[in-house]
């Protein structure tokens, strides 16, 4: 008895910190199984959960503290080294108890907003500390509050508990200890890797059920953050994730898909770019997008939501709008980098925020001033979140205009000036663009329709009590496009403008489908003079939007974008979507359905457009392998530098292949031809 306690002595610390951690993570995944018993009890969920549950909680504890139970059987002992060891000991114990807590605590929050555990979001936010505690205190005050109080709760306890634990203890005896060391180093590989397959325990690995959520309960918080971290590492290369393929079947696959010609493709380290005539030929026309946050479809009454949009519905009967279009991912700069660049989604982050894409890296932006046109992003907010003022300056968006480009703004919230303020200073800066003679490009990003939702007073007649609700904030973005365009419709630029109003994504994207598809549809509409009224069926995704705008400005030119130019594609065309869901993609062909889960065979559905439902339906090899081109496509675009600007050798190479005696002369920075480029383009 007396070898026996001898041998606990020194670990009984930790080993009583993980009973303690082991029984919290259980206890919130029980009570997480609760909160969402409808889906657990789908999948029959129950045993699984917990089963795998406990595994998957036991590899995290021997990943936490794993290497401090080999510290303490390598140091401990009653002497100067054993006693610094103790301290450092009780330090390691109690912030990893507090990590376990607080990210167990935090989660039904990460929950309500994002459909998962917390993933990479949850760190990637804390870079913007001052939007990020405005928007939690703003709306979620009680979260924050109960947060701070048990981290110091946890903090102290922790730290008087561990303290206690690592007092009077009885050391084993030195003969002992390699013993000891070699015992505690075994269960802790065999703990940590869960498994004596080919590969170590991963989410995929426990996962069982088609209901991401679901999935995610089964797995901790910790795990799934540190996880999510580790990947992002390695996020850059689809092919880890979903498969490889042949990169020369890739490209072939996705030019086949982008509906031109393979003999439109004539650079070999450009192989996506292609010359694109414009259908309109007259002076080409400025551009305004509008890129509305968090407008998903089930707020827009015109798309069979919400009614809280009067105006937007208004404007759809107006112009060209599209009844099926679909984000591509689930975030801001997501919808940024479908929209500017038509780059496709992957399972990296966004371009936007990626190292290779800060420059180079085409843009519509880029190409259009280029153009002789001048480039402007304009915000309510602070520019540098997401990374965004880095990436637009550095990808041809030559003026910025953000929160602290305003005088005296009427209303300032948490993520910057009003989408009242926002649009009238548009406005005016397209009025001066007009009166000085510049064609414009401009991307206007809203942001009141933005957690913790905060909007002027006395605007709009509120949908629901209290104020601040997700719902008020649509029918106040809203009305502020309404303003905008009676603005724009009595102005000079008018009739010379094309204008798009989209959404980046919808509000808080979960469900209990793989890719809840429903929740990716999103409000899309072209203006302008001369623009016909047109209510569009077919399936669209984001990254078809800049190459149709291009070609009904009337700029016609060469580009990487491989979303098909709607003004040329028939009324009969299926469509295609893709979405990005975490590290889950979906690849939508009309109604037919292709998802990529990571380390998991390729999976099919049919979408039912009426119920927004997914059932599961086989599909042919064929779209198996077109979904997994354009899940490859993308990162190996960005990995290998493919999609990028062109040199304007390249560019009018390109546009006029027919000729090897091109050159390009440079006026204000505008593609003008020279003198014996014209005699060329004459001939």
């Amino acid at each position: 008895m007396a070898t026996r306690f001898s041998f606990l002595g020194p670990f009984r610390s930790t080993l009583c910190f993980c009973l303690i951690a082991l029984l919290l993570v259980t206890l919130s995944r029980i009570g997480l199984g609760v909160w969402q018993i409808e889906r657990v009890t789908a999948v029959n969920g129950w045993s699984h959960l917990l089963l795998q549950g406990l595994r998957v909680d036991f590899a995290t504890l021997c990943w936490l503290w794993g290497i401090a139970a080999l510290g303490t059987a390598i140091f401990s002992g009653d002497h100067a080294i054993g006693r610094g060891w103790n301290k450092v000991l009780q330090l390691w114990l109690t912030l990893g108890l507090w990590l376990i807590l607080f990210l167990e605590v935090s989660t039904p929050s990460f929950i309500e907003e994002y459909g998962i555990r917390p993933n990479r979001l949850y760190v990637e936010y804390l870079i913007y500390p001052k939007e990020v505690f405005s928007m939690l205190w703003g709306g979620r005050k009680l979260e924050v509050i109960f947060g701070f109080v048990v981290s110091v709760a946890t903090l102290f306890g922790g730290w008087k508990l561990s303290g206690y634990l690592l007092k009077n203890l009885i050391y084993s005896r030195w003969y002992w200890r390699p013993v000891i060391a070699l015992a505690v180093i075994v269960v802790t590989l065999l703990g940590a890797r869960s498994s004596l397959g080919h590969r170590p325990l991963n989410p995929a690995l426990v996962a069982f059920a088609d209901d991401p959520l679901v999935n995610s309960l089964v797995i901790n918080s910790s795990y799934s953050l540190v996880f999510a971290i580790n990947q992002m590492g390695n996020e850059a290369n689809a092919a880890k994730i979903y498969g490889r393929m042949d990169e020369q079947k890739v490209i072939d696959t996705i030019r086949k898909e982008s509906g031109r010609a393979s003999n439109h493709f004539l650079l070999e380290d450009a192989p996506s770019v292609s010359f694109n005539p414009a259908s309109y030929q007259g002076k080409p026309k400025n551009l305004v997008i509008i890129l509305q946050e968090s407008l998903g479809a089930r707020f827009v009454g015109g798309l069979g939501g919400l009614p809280l949009t009067p105006n937007i519905d208004a404007l759809a009967q107006q112009g060209w709008s599209f009844e099926r279009l679909y984000a591509t991912g689930t975030r801001s700069v997501r919808g940024i980098e479908a929209i500017t660049t038509g780059f496709t989604p992957t399972p990296a982050r966004s371009v936007v925020k990626l190292g290779k894409s800060q420059q180079d890296f085409f843009t519509i932006a880029e190409l259009l001033k280029a153009h002789g046109y001048e480039t402007q992003f304009v915000y309510g907010g602070e520019s540098h979140f997401d990374n965004m003022k880095s990436f637009f300056l550095g990808n041809g968006f030559s003026h910025i205009v953000d929160e602290n480009n305003y005088d005296d703004p009427s209303f300032v919230a948490s993520w910057g000036v009003s989408d009242e303020d926002l649009l009238r200073r548009a406005h005016q800066e397209f009025e001066q663009f007009h009166e000085q003679g510049k064609p414009f490009f401009s991307l206007v990003f809203s942001s009141s329709n933005h957690e913790p939702f905060e909007f002027p007073d006395d605007k709009v007649e509120l949908y629901e009590q209290p104020k601040q609700t997700v719902n008020n904030a649509v029918k106040y973005a809203d009305y502020a496009v309404g303003e905008f365009f009676k603005l724009a419709k009595a102005s000079e630029y008018w009739k010379d403008t094309l204008f798009l109003i989209v959404a980046d994504h919808d509000s808080r994207v979960g469900g209990a489908s793989l890719v809840p598809i429903s929740r990716f549809r999103i409000p899309g509409i072209i203006l302008g003079d001369g623009v016909e009224p047109r209510q569009d069926q077919r399936v669209v995704s984001q990254i078809d939007m800049a190459p149709t705008l291009l070609s009904m400005m009337g700029v016609s030119d060469s580009y990487p974008m491989l979303g098909q130019d709607l003004t040329r594609v028939s009324d009969d065309w299926p469509g295609r979507a893709l979405m990005q869901y975490d590290k889950n993609m979906a690849y939508m062909r009309g109604d037919d359905v292709v998802i990529l889960q990571p380390e998991r065979d390729a999976a099919g559905f049919k979408y039912d457009f009426a119920t927004e439902k997914l059932s599961t339906a086989p599909q042919a090899e064929e779209m198996k392998q077109t979904a997994l081109a354009w899940a490859l496509w993308g990162s190996m675009a960005y990995n290998r530098g493919l999609y990028r600007s062109l040199s304007n050798e390249e560019r009018l190479a390109v546009n006029h292949p027919q000729s090897d005696t091109l050159q390009l002369a440079l006026e204000d920075g505008a593609l003008v031809p020279s003198a014996a480029v014209n005699e060329v383009l004459q001939d």
